[in-house]
């Protein structure tokens, strides 16, 4: 029974020890993640999401569905499935805390189809709903839904693309994005952009 006793308060030791160190290396999780999203998470590539002030619940929800790689794109799942698994479930809230608190960056509509992203955005169009229903009147998200306002226009188009063709599975967007023609998510793109 000693033995057993001893036993347990070692792994409880090396358990704490391990979030310890976990903890410990938080600055250099964040250089990592900076690595590819950008300093503050303010990408710079236009394949790879900005996270500077992403919703912080979408944060941890996104994160954690890396490690089911038949819900995401291609490109999600080479880059993001290998790393899903490697942080204690604690770290991963504090990471979100990181990036969700960083200055956003701002929509900058542009080119002849903004206009038209903006209707759509606000109103709708027929078989889809307003997008600002979901995501708010200044594409901030809301809680498990993303801002989408500052987003690189190339990932936008990849992941509405990817939803629309059940490459990405997003219970709540599929049957908006089924319903939108190339035409329409081009114009939200638009409209929601920042390159």
């Amino acid at each position: 029974m000693k033995r057993f006793a001893v036993h347990a308060v070692l792994v409880a030791g090396v358990a704490m020890c391990v979030g310890q160190a976990r903890a410990q290396d938080e600055p250099s999780i964040v250089a990592q993640c900076e690595t590819c999203h950008g300093p503050k998470g303010n990408s710079t590539s236009a394949k790879i999401p900005r996270l500077n002030g992403q919703q912080h619940e979408y944060l941890v929800a996104r994160f954690k569905s890396f490690r089911d790689p038949t819900r995401q794109t291609p490109h999600a799942t080479q880059n993001m499935w290998p790393v899903s698994g490697q942080y204690a479930a604690q770290l991963i809230p504090r990471l979100a805390d990181y990036f969700a608190n960083q200055t956003p960056t701002p929509a900058k509509p542009s080119g002849p189809l903004a206009a038209e992203g903006q209707k759509i955005y606000e109103q709708g169009a027929e078989g889809v709903p307003a997008c600002r229903t979901c995501h708010g009147d200044q594409a901030g998200g809301r809680g498990q839904i993303p801002r989408l306002a500052g987003q690189h226009g190339e990932y936008l188009r990849t992941q509405l693309a990817a939803i629309n063709m059940g490459m990405r599975v997003s219970e709540a967007m599929h049957p908006t994005a089924k319903n939108m023609s190339q035409e329409q998510m081009d114009a939200v793109v638009a409209y929601l952009a920042n390159d």
